[in-house]
């Protein structure tokens, strides 16, 4: 664990701490054992930047270090002296000691799980602005080891100990990030539910350039997308109060993954919950955004409801009740402020599909300038799903923001060809290979040469008028443009593609039974007359 210990020096301190903390699971389920890893970051997290703040208020003539607002002012929590990372880590190895309540204010006797229950409960209570519902608090239940519990306090404890302030928070921050990642991964399908790889969200930050305005994700998941937000204003020179934050989340546990890992970033959002979702329950229904990066599930079926049928949003046609992807897209373009822009992340069969419309409803999207660039993907991108899937990027002024008057066209990118596999299953774009993306997107939007002159380049990107893509049917895969082979993959899998023909085919069999007895019915007519 030398990694973890001497921190910042040593990039891959998080591979090696959640190789540590994954050997202590034993028999517990990936999906099960995030919520105690992750729970017990946070804790860390929240609590090393309490004693920061103590540190600063003791040093301050007048300050008054056990005034809670002395402490929310600096948008640090308060956290009472039970929760305090140094009582978890004096009680540990603890099994039956005495504590007060912080519920009930009584005594009770706990062990090492009880005590961190107890710690998430009289956080929650001292912040319930900002923490009311979002910490795990079921560490006492019996069928946890509480002796990997007080490993994973032990291992924890190391994060950060040699280093001074913000860079203490920053390794805890980066730690978060790392779990969320890994246990993405070891839980495959229902992993990618609430992660987008790091690459492809950078991808889409460093395409929109998101530095000033208001950043908005409907279906926010861990919150990836806001936290590579501010990591790219911070690169960039930026501030970060010039950043407003919006997000909804309908998997209540995701959600509060998302209110943990903002909060050990230290990012101020609103984050909203409902277990309808954004399209039924749309929190933010009044409010235009700057800036939407959004990785929807994929091809969702049953997202329909009948009093969605006249919605405002659906400006350019009501999208399929059979499938959400272009319902996403007119959410999100509803959404936008007059400048804004958006970028997307769908299956491939949204850039070709005629089903239920969506021909008609991408037709009207193209011709209203509504689609900016689009990008195709590589396979093997995602924790959920194998197949390739596109960007879309969406804008509201094409002659907007101090770049080119884009109308009329868009641009086509094919990065199918790039990417690395970083282990048997999955890939992952290089900073080089993001910089070949986004910077063509900032050459071929650019006003001047400032980003260096953009031109197509055969089998990569290509620049089309819309008439041309009139020509091709209103299709939008880029590997039509550029001169590659269209990507075939439409993102619907073998086993829905047999449901949807074995439901077809019962259909016709049971309308040629029909026909049938029309037939016969006739027949049997005729020869009465």
């Amino acid at each position: 664990m030398a990694g973890a210990r001497n921190g910042g020096g040593d990039l891959n301190f998080e591979a090696e701490l959640f190789k540590a903390a994954d050997k202590l699971r034993g028999n517990l389920e990936p999906s099960e054992y995030k919520h105690v890893a992750l729970g017990l970051i946070f804790l860390k997290y929240i609590s090393d930047a309490f004693e920061l703040q103590r540190a600063k208020l003791e040093k301050e003539e007048y300050a008054d270090p056990e005034d809670p607002e002395e402490y929310t002012a600096a948008r640090v929590f308060w956290v009472p002296e039970i929760a305090r990372w140094s009582n978890l880590k004096a009680n540990a190895r603890a099994r039956d000691f005495e504590i007060v309540d912080p519920t009930t204010g009584k005594p009770r006797r706990v062990d090492i799980g009880g005590l961190i229950d107890a710690a998430m409960e009289a956080i929650e209570k001292a912040n319930e602005a900002t923490l009311k519902g979002v910490l795990p608090k079921d560490y006492g239940r019996p069928a946890l080891d509480k002796q990997m519990i007080g490993d994973l306090v032990e291992l924890f404890s190391d994060i950060g100990m040699h280093e001074e302030g913000e860079e203490s928070k920053d390794l805890l921050g980066r730690a978060y990030e790392y779990f969320l990642s890994g246990f993405a991964g070891a839980e495959g399908k229902r992993g990618g539910e609430f992660f987008t790889p790091r690459s492809v969200v950078r991808v889409l930050v460093d395409m929109l350039e998101p530095y000033k305005g208001r950043v908005y994700d409907p279906c926010c998941g861990s919150g990836g997308m806001f936290v590579q937000s501010e990591k790219f204003v911070e690169e960039h020179g930026g501030r970060l109060n010039d950043l407003s934050i919006y997000g909804q989340e309908r998997n209540n546990t995701t959600w509060r993954l998302c209110k943990m890992n903002l909060a050990v970033r230290g990012i101020d959002a609103d984050i909203k919950w409902n277990n309808e979702g954004s399209f039924v329950r749309d929190e933010f229904s009044n409010v235009k955004f700057d800036f939407i990066l959004a990785n929807p599930p994929f091809n969702v079926s049953d997202w329909w409801r009948a009093n969605l049928e006249d919605d405002i949003r659906w400006s350019f046609g009501t999208p399929p009740q059979g499938n959400a992807n272009y319902a996403w897209l007119s959410h999100i373009y509803h959404h936008l402020a007059p400048r804004g822009t958006a970028g997307v992340v769908l299956a491939n069969g949204s850039m070709s599909s005629q089903q239920s419309g969506e021909g008609d409803i991408r037709r009207k999207m193209i011709e209203a300038d509504a689609i900016d660039c689009m990008v195709a993907l590589p396979g093997q991108l995602f924790y959920s799903t194998q197949i390739p899937a596109c960007l879309w990027f969406l804008a509201r002024d094409k002659n907007a923001n101090g770049h080119r008057d884009r109308r009329g066209e868009i641009l086509f990118i094919d990065a199918r060809n790039l990417g690395r596999m970083v282990d048997r299953t999955r890939r992952e774009f290089s900073p080089e290979d993001i910089e070949k993306i986004a910077g063509t997107y900032h050459r071929w939007r650019a006003k001047g040469a400032d980003f260096g002159l953009y031109e197509d380049v055969p089998g990569f990107c290509k620049s089309a008028r819309v008439e041309d893509i009139a020509k091709h049917g209103f299709v939008l895969t880029p590997g039509r443009y550029v001169g590659t082979e269209d990507a075939e993959d439409d993102g619907i899998s073998f086993e829905e593609k047999i449901s949807e023909l074995k439901k077809t085919l019962a259909e016709q069999i049971q309308a040629s039974h029909k026909l049938e007895q029309t037939i016969l019915w006739n027949f049997d007519r005729l020869s009465t007359q």
